[in-house]
């Protein structure tokens, strides 16, 4: 998983664009999934999305996804879930303190944003995730405007 991750993070544009043109038809599709059948495809669609999200971004499920804010690197896999920059332990060659085999998730995801053309989302000071949402669909979340 962790050299998937790395790889998204570095094709963060194309997946940027992938995502712009498929968001809009998922959402419509889960917004009438919503109203057709309320609740009850809660957890079919919540287990897709961590299959692929977990797959392609090595995603910890917090419930307020900010991929398109951190160059399409998860900041829930920072050992310190740091969810606005790096700690400023980073090592010299951008390796983690706490896991030195591992590369900077604020590193990998100042790389990503480079190349985003959204790409300045990532100066925006993110707000502290709620921990109640945690295992929870974030695409359910932005569908239902909740």
């Amino acid at each position: 998983m962790y050299q998937v991750r790395l790889w998204s993070a570095r094709h963060s544009c194309a997946l940027e664009r992938i995502y712009n043109i498929i968001n809009p038809a998922v959402l419509v599709f889960l917004r009438a999934t919503t109203k057709i059948f309320g609740r009850r495809l809660d957890k079919p669609i919540t287990l897709v999305e961590r299959t692929v999200k977990q797959f392609f971004f090595d995603c910890q499920m917090c419930g307020d996804c900010v991929l398109s804010k951190t160059g399409m690197s998860c900041p829930m896999n920072c050992p310190k879930t740091i969810r606005n920059g790096p700690c400023g332990g980073v090592r010299a060659d951008g390796m983690c303190e706490v896991e030195p085999q591992m590369r900077c998730v604020w590193v990998e995801a100042w790389d990503g944003a480079k190349r985003m053309k959204s790409g300045d989302n990532i100066k925006q000071t993110l707000l502290m995730f709620d921990h109640r949402n945690k295992g929870k669909s974030s695409w359910l979340k932005v569908a239902r405007d909740e």
